[in-house]
């Protein structure tokens, strides 16, 4: 078996003293899409701000446990949290884009980074926005304010943006709750492209998309992993009465 690229060991948080996570165990693969999927306050999105450390920001939050990204535990002192929050790129449910220009969004990262190099910055702004299924729409207008453009286009610019830094897992917490359906399928291909380059774990409400798009799920409950399985076996076959009662509607 491909060792992981990112995974987790007993890993567990709590709000004050709120236990909201409870010895999770996931490791994902490479190359792959996985739906992290359960009802509303079951975790997920949680679990999902730890793997970049998103939950440091917040007063109050206890971790336990660890995590690893190419074997190394992202929770160590050592840690430097710009350069973990470009190799594990994050993308909200919300499209929110600067508000500055579509080409200044997408090289914000590497221009804190130091890159200055306008012929380097245009080939990355070029190829993100390409990899993101955006570049034909915008670019004839790369200086325009990104919050002059489509839901669906300024959720692409916000892929975009995460691209720019040459991630190795990009997760997603809900990226097409808020678009349209036309919106949400034009992601949805995109992403099935990018699995070729990235690792990609996706926190969907949505089971149809988890099924379509996804090669392993997870589902949460009460801060608990149920089961975590191909998507193809949990949707047609899981091991759990819970899984099956929530991937078939029953309840969630």
């Amino acid at each position: 078996m491909a060792e992981p690229i990112i995974s987790t060991s007993n890993l567990e948080l709590y709000y004050g003293k709120f236990k909201a996570l409870h010895g999770i165990n996931l490791s994902f693969e490479k190359n792959q899409i996985s739906a992290l999927i359960g009802p509303s306050g079951c975790g997920k999105s949680t679990f999902l701000r730890c793997l970049n450390r998103m939950n440091d920001l917040i007063d109050g939050v206890t971790i336990t446990g660890t995590v690893l990204l190419n074997s190394k535990n992202i929770y160590s002192p050592k840690t430097n949290l710009v350069e973990l929050r470009k190799k594990v790129g994050m993308v909200f449910q919300q499209p929110n884009p600067f508000p500055f220009s579509v080409y200044d969004n997408v090289t914000y990262g590497l221009k804190i980074s130091g890159m200055r190099d306008k012929s380097q910055l245009d080939q990355v702004v070029e190829k993100s926005l390409r990899q993101a299924a955006v570049w034909d729409e915008v670019k004839d207008n790369l200086y325009d304010n990104a919050l002059s453009f489509s839901g669906g286009q300024q959720q692409r610019i916000c892929i975009a943006r995460v691209l720019a830094t040459s991630p190795s897992v990009i997760l997603m917490d809900e990226p097409t709750s808020a678009l349209d359906p036309i919106s949400s399928a034009k992601i949805e291909d995109t992403l099935m492209d990018l699995k070729k380059e990235y690792t990609i774990i996706i926190v969907t409400h949505n089971l149809q998309q988890a099924s379509r798009i996804s090669d392993k799920t997870a589902f949460f409950m009460q801060g608990k992993v149920v089961e975590y399985e191909q998507t193809t076996k949990m949707f047609t076959n899981p091991e759990n009465k819970q899984t099956e009662d929530y991937v078939s509607g029953r309840f969630g």
